[in-house]
């Protein structure tokens, strides 16, 4: 029980700062790109990367502290189902130029802060 409360904390406070981060991107970005969903994705996936391997190489913690953050947080802030649907939309529009740097942008950027997350934790 204590597992799936941890995980239900950090998915709480994931889903609210992905909706945050989506409220104060909109106040200045009205292109295309969805602009949010970029930024939530490559930021979600530094902090993986960085939690994770920090996690794993400098500490021990509580696998439920793991799961609050990996799982919970990480799981409800990034939006990769968003992507493929913003993608399609974009597709769909016509607007295959903004698809394309979004699925080539989005999967470069997520993979660099992945490392960069890693390479931070050690």
């Amino acid at each position: 029980m204590r597992r799936l409360f941890a995980v239900g904390c950090g998915g709480f406070v994931g889903a609210m700062t992905r909706y945050g981060v989506t409220l104060a991107v909109s106040r200045f970005w009205t292109r295309d790109l969805p602009l949010a969903t970029f930024l939530i994705n490559v930021t979600g996936s530094f902090v993986l990367g960085f939690f994770s391997t920090w996690a794993a190489d400098r500490t021990t913690l509580d696998p439920a502290i793991r799961l609050l953050v990996g799982t919970g947080f990480v799981g409800a802030y990034t939006t990769f189902s968003t992507f493929e649907y913003e993608t399609e939309r974009l597709t769909e529009s016509g607007a295959g130029g903004w698809a394309l740097a979004n699925v080539v942008g989005s999967v470069t950027a997520g993979f660099l802060a992945v490392r960069l997350g890693v390479r931070v934790a050690r």
